[in-house]
């Protein structure tokens, strides 16, 4: 085991998970939030902007999984790093952007005054 290839799968794989999001809502045609947009990570980007930024990250999803190292997602520590990265960055992006689209209900359940 290389914890040098360990570290470029688990970025890998959050690169991966970051791509579907933005392709999928860009390629039905809807906004997304997006780095590039104002402000950034909050406001909302273009499908087009989101297509385009969902393959980068796809881009570099594949050089960092496909090109470092033997990633072998049948091997135990490959799929560990790879599954730790993508787990990582689903969780920090369900908070980050559950406040933005209604999925963040503990944020709500504080934020409404009690009955």
């Amino acid at each position: 085991m290389n914890p040098g290839h360990d570290v470029a799968w688990f970025v890998g794989a959050a690169f991966l998970l970051n791509a579907v999001p933005h392709i999928v809502a860009g390629a039905m045609g809807r906004p997304f939030q997006g780095p590039f947009a104002t402000p950034p990570g909050q406001g909302l980007s273009s499908s087009t902007v989101n297509v385009l930024w969902g393959f980068l990250n796809l881009v570099v999803a594949w050089g960092l999984l496909m090109r470092v190292g033997r990633f072998d997602p049948g091997a135990p520590g490959a799929a560990l790093a790879a599954g730790l990265g993508a787990l990582a960055l689903a969780l920090l992006l369900a908070r980050r952007f559950g406040r933005f689209n209604g999925g963040d209900l503990g944020s709500a359940q504080e934020e409404t005054p009690p009955r």
